[in-house]
């Protein structure tokens, strides 16, 4: 397995004759996981390929309504251990996303076309999103290619899309966005410095400043997993700001990691949700603050 930069530097033959699936794959759920299978059974001799881009193309065109299931770092890094034999990432940039749907083509395969191209069947692509599969399909007649369009994989009725997963999470419907992607969600994130209440009251936190772009989990208390330099840890993770400390909160995220000790400040944590536990709420007292976390806290360490 490897990741290219489709760069000037480049050799673009490495797509000639390869079995390649193409797409943004957030969250790299369930219905991804599919076409990069259809990518693997049809691999032959040559190199099966998920060809991608550095950034999601809503980053460009939609950045108010953006919502984002993993960072591009981390969705092209699950891309890489998916079983695909390599990883070509393309920057969407101006001098791609200009591009009308036959010079995206030209420029994306100009060393020669795959054998195979695996997308959804309401892949689009070029300038304005003109491409559409029946063009793909009309290029690839004369370029010696087949393509593959694959309806989208579906769960219970419903295509499984990462718009649908989004919802469920915004929905603190944890369980079953965990099981649309095939892998819990997970969120990473710098610490930084907070107001050092939780050490007062026994629980010190990791506190987490979540970008709105970021930010697709509901508000409310999460069992969850907290990986530090590569151990993993049960943690307590609240989402959203507390009503109790809403004035003088720092932070829209707060995670207790059990049997931790040290000080994480400025290092990157990725926290792991697997388990919805209750809504945020305000105490009316310290003592009833301290008592309904400390059993949150219990809860995790049993239970998880």
């Amino acid at each position: 397995m490897a990741i290219y930069a489709a760069d000037e530097n480049f050799d673009r033959r490495l797509l000639a004759g390869s079995s390649c699936a193409i797409g943004v794959f957030d969250g790299l759920h369930t219905g991804h996981r599919y076409l990069v299978d259809q990518a693997i059974s049809t691999r032959g001799a040559g190199r099966a390929i998920a060809l991608t881009f550095d950034i999601d193309p809503d980053e460009v065109f939609a950045p108010d309504r953006l919502k984002k299931l993993m960072r591009n770092a981390d969705r092209i890094a699950a891309l890489a251990e998916s079983g695909i034999d390599d990883v070509v990432v393309l920057a969407f940039d101006r001098a791609l996303y200009t591009l009308d749907p036959a010079a995206f083509l030209k420029s994306t395969f100009s060393a020669g076309a795959p054998s195979y191209v695996h997308v959804g069947e309401d892949f689009r692509f070029g300038s304005r999103a003109a491409g559409t599969v029946a063009d793909l399909q009309t290029w690839a007649a004369t370029a010696g290619c087949e393509v593959c369009p694959h309806r989208l994989v579906s769960d219970n009725g419903e295509p499984i899309t990462a718009t649908r997963i989004r919802k469920l999470l915004l929905s603190c419907k944890l369980d079953e966005a965990n099981r649309l992607l095939g892998h819990p969600y997970a969120l990473r994130e710098e610490v930084r410095r907070g107001r050092g209440d939780g050490a007062n009251f026994g629980f010190a936190t990791a506190n987490l400043l979540v970008k709105p772009h970021d930010r697709v989990l509901g508000e409310g208390v999460y069992g969850a997993y907290a990986f530090i330099g590569g151990t993993r840890y049960k943690a307590a993770a609240s989402v959203g700001v507390s009503p109790t400390f809403k004035a003088t909160s720092t932070a829209n995220m707060e995670v207790h990691v059990l049997d931790f000790e040290g000080d994480l400040v400025g290092s990157q944590i990725l926290v792991e949700f697997v388990e919805y536990l209750r809504p945020m709420r305000k105490f009316d007292t310290t003592e009833e603050l301290i008592a309904t976390v400390t059993a949150d806290i219990e809860h995790v360490r049993c239970t998880l």
